[in-house]
């Protein structure tokens, strides 16, 4: 680390001798292992531009010239440049960085970003507010090969043309998206890569833009004199660049989908440190398609944009390709296209997470429900988490629960996830929608067969206090019950409401003969939730209703037990809040 305790800022990186600056990206990587050995985080992306980040300090002045990281899951180089080098060396700062760029660390950052295909639009507005304000330097958005399958960099590419002036769009292609790369776009890069970017087959060339090929993406001098070439030039220009995901590192070179971000691990081994080899929920339901496969259902279509490995979906990859549809980076299209099967007959099953669902809120609405197509939609990552200020969990329900036409289902256990993927399977009244439990999968005895009509699950019938527990938080409701016996010495109703569009409307008409107080709770945003839900249907009555779940914010990074109190998502103060209405 000799170099790099040298480090302290981009202008130091201009000191340093070619020599230098090849031991320095030994440093940086050597800084970017440590940390994500111990604390987990995006490893591939990362080591692979390396060199490319040191030449772009080298060259280019920042913050007056500027990047944009697409997604920023590849700017720990940059971040490690910029100030914030101890964040990746010592472990007791680990957590005073973000995983992705923000401009609330420093000056060298201008979005917090984490979800694809958005650089070049960016990129594009910050070099047009230059040209109005009549401003120098370089504006560049870096963009990986894998994030070009996302529709809104096409639109972007589109416009960049259009510009005019100053804009460097790299296109970072390591042949790698988060996992395989799908599409033709592919084998047009392909040809660009096996020609050196001669190839007539130009896919940026013929949308306007002028083009030059690097090849050699991971030599901090190639990558130099290639932005020495384009720095101030005064129109667009992409360039092509090809590095290796994983760069330096044996491990994520050898398995680059299982580097792309990983949980901490052993570095000499690459052996994960809390591997588990216990079955998820959405094991449970890769499992039935490849059963339902297996026995000669020929009708059904998984579905994936890019995040098999977060799904358990590379074992149905494996034995029924042909029932397997990774679409790349393009959660639009993946409804779209849903909902073109689901019209032909086929069956469709999209797994999608909760982070990133929100990207084809229009397909939902316009292709799926307008048109009731019976697609069945397997939503994970949906609760209130510690995670970065652009991955939340927390707005899937109120995103779905304005949709018409789509019925969205909480099981609580294996057994109600099976029984609702069979019925979501065969019914034919319109999209559904299946909220995977949080936390490990655990089994009950018995399940409803037929979700057409809502019917929620009395589990225990009492009075005064009923607790509509929602989804994964059924085990926080019963810890609830419990204190309420306990400590008030009342008879509570325990209720698991699995419906989270539709209302069992007898059933809570019902509540009101021998009850004065409903509480929901939710593993999400209340603003447009269950709960709020829950408390219109009473709103002309009697009955008071107490709501919890999450605050409409983002949070950024923030431990679970602070949000559990912030949100009084915990059994006393819950207890505590009935106690005031009772």
């Amino acid at each position: 680390m000799e170099i790099l305790s040298r480090i302290n800022g981009p202008e130091d990186v201009k000191k340093l001798n070619q020599e230098e600056r090849t031991a320095l990206a030994v440093d940086i990587r050597a800084a970017v292992l440590n940390k994500v050995s111990k604390n987990g985080g995006h490893v591939g992306p990362n080591l692979g531009t390396v060199e490319l980040t040191i030449a772009f300090h080298y060259v280019f002045d920042s913050p007056t010239d500027k990047i944009v990281w697409d997604v920023s899951h590849q700017s720990y180089p940059h971040k490690i440049l910029t100030g914030r080098k101890s964040a990746f060396l010592e472990e007791d700062t680990f957590s005073t960085v973000s995983g992705y760029t923000s401009q609330d660390e420093s000056q060298h950052d201008f979005f917090k970003i984490g979800h694809t295909s958005t650089s070049i639009s960016l990129a594009v507005g910050l070099a047009k507010g230059r040209d109005l304000k009549q401003e120098k330097g370089n504006v560049a958005a870096l963009i990986g090969d894998g994030s070009l399958s996302g529709g809104l960099a096409f639109e972007a590419l589109n416009n960049a043309a259009e510009l005019g002036s100053n804009l460097i769009v790299i296109v970072n292609d390591n042949e790698m998206s988060i996992d395989e790369n799908f599409g033709g776009l592919y084998r047009t890069l392909a040809e660009l890569r096996e020609t050196q970017g001669q190839s007539e087959n130009n896919l940026f060339k013929s949308l306007g833009l002028d083009y030059r090929y690097i090849e050699e993406g991971n030599d901090v001098e190639s990558m130099i004199a290639a932005f020495e070439a384009v720095k101030d030039i005064d129109h667009p220009i992409v360039l092509h660049v090809h590095t290796e995901k994983g760069h330096g590192y044996d491990h994520a070179v050898a398995d680059k989908g299982l580097y792309h971000w990983r949980p901490p691990f052993d570095l000499e081994s690459g052996e994960g440190l809390n591997s588990s080899n216990q079955q998820s929920y959405s094991g449970v339901v890769v499992e039935h398609l490849m059963a339902e496969i297996a026995a000669g259902n020929t009708k059904l279509a998984a579905i994936n944009a890019a995040i098999p490995g977060m799904f358990d979906l590379p074992q149905l990859k494996e034995k029924h390709p042909a029932h397997y549809f990774d679409v790349g980076i393009a959660e639009a299209h993946s409804v779209s296209f849903a909902a073109g099967l689901a019209k032909n007959g086929i069956r469709p099953v999209l797994f999608h997470s909760s982070y990133f669902l929100p990207r084809a809120y229009d397909q939902l609405s316009h292709d799926l429900a307008v048109n009731q197509l019976p697609a069945v939609i397997i939503v994970g990552n949906g609760h209130v988490n510690e995670s970065d200020i652009t991955h939340q969990g927390i707005f899937d329900i109120p995103m779905i629960n304005s949709i018409p036409n789509i019925k969205y289902l909480a099981p609580t256990n294996k057994e109600e996830l099976l029984a609702m993927v069979k019925w979501a399977l065969v019914q034919t009244e319109g999209p559904v929608a299946i909220r995977l439990p949080a936390g490990e999968v655990i089994s009950k005895d018995t399940a409803f067969l037929d979700y057409s009509q809502a019917r929620y699950d009395i589990q225990k019938a009492g009075e005064k206090v009923a607790i509509l527990a929602l989804g994964s938080y059924l085990s926080l409701g019963k810890e609830v019950y419990q204190r309420l016996t306990d400590q008030l010495d009342i008879s509570p109703t325990l209720i698991n409401p699995l419906f989270i569009t539709d209302l069992d409307k007898n059933c809570l008409e019902g509540l009101k003969q021998e009850h004065s107080l409903v509480i929901t709770l939710e593993d999400g945003s209340l603003t447009g939730g269950f709960g709020e839900t829950i408390a219109a249907f009473y709103g002309d009555s009697a009955m008071k209703v107490l709501n919890f779940g999450a605050t409409k914010e983002f949070t950024d990074n923030v431990p679970m037990e602070e949000l559990a109190e912030r949100y009084r998502l915990t059994p006393e103060a819950i207890v505590a809040e009935v106690k005031k209405h009772i």
